[in-house]
């Protein structure tokens, strides 16, 4: 992976929350990758994301808080990147729930990720939201659209069959790429399409 410098109006910053949705291994995968990327990583772990870190994989709270380079309490609503002076590249919410994307459309920042998603909004940084909720009624619809229109980027984890993937790690890392290329992150972990036609001939039919 490679992160071009960007200088000072864009610091190598990224916040990175996990709330409680199922998909815990989308955003420690994230983190697993960024760690090589020269990118400091800012993590919010949400106390049900906590739960279902515990509940979904092999590993633990303090494992994944080991993998970024800051780490902050979801309670600390006077940290660094609750401020939008605190420059960053912008925020990934991998998974994010739908209290979590509620929260952030109707401006209840009462914890740091609402928080740290509301102030890059502001400051019109990048906010992807890795929503992660089927099927969808009309009131997640509405907040969807809310946080859209507010310039959030909802990036539902939808696997890419094209890529043939092989494994469950396969899908998750072809979504954590398609993730950080969005936000301008350069990185060798998306498989691409090449089209029918190229498709067609690689199977030899």
């Amino acid at each position: 992976m490679s992160s071009k410098p960007t200088g000072d109006s864009h610091p190598q910053r990224l916040v990175i929350g996990i709330s409680g949705a199922s998909g815990a291994m989308l955003g420690i995968r994230l983190l697993e990758v960024l760690q090589s990327s020269g990118i400091e990583t800012h993590l919010v772990i949400s106390p049900a994301g906590a739960q279902t870190i515990a509940s979904e994989t092999e590993w633990t709270v303090r494992q994944v808080e080991a993998l970024a380079d800051v780490t902050h309490s979801h309670r600390d609503i006077g940290a660094t990147i609750a401020s939008g002076s605190f420059k960053t590249r912008g925020m990934v919410i991998a998974p994010c729930s739908v209290k979590t994307l509620s929260s952030i459309a109707y401006g209840i920042t009462d914890d740091l990720i609402a928080r740290a998603a509301d102030v890059n909004l502001k400051e019109g940084r990048p906010v992807v939201a890795l929503f992660r909720e089927a099927p969808l009624h009309v009131g997640h619809l509405r907040a969807l659209t809310q946080f859209a229109e507010m310039g959030g980027i909802v990036f539902p984890p939808v696997p890419a069959f094209y890529a043939r993937p092989t494994s469950l790690d396969d899908v998750v890392t072809q979504i954590v790429g398609r993730v950080l290329e969005r936000i301008g992150v350069e990185n060798s972990f998306v498989k691409r399409w090449q089209g029918i036609r190229a498709e067609v001939g690689r199977r030899g039919t």
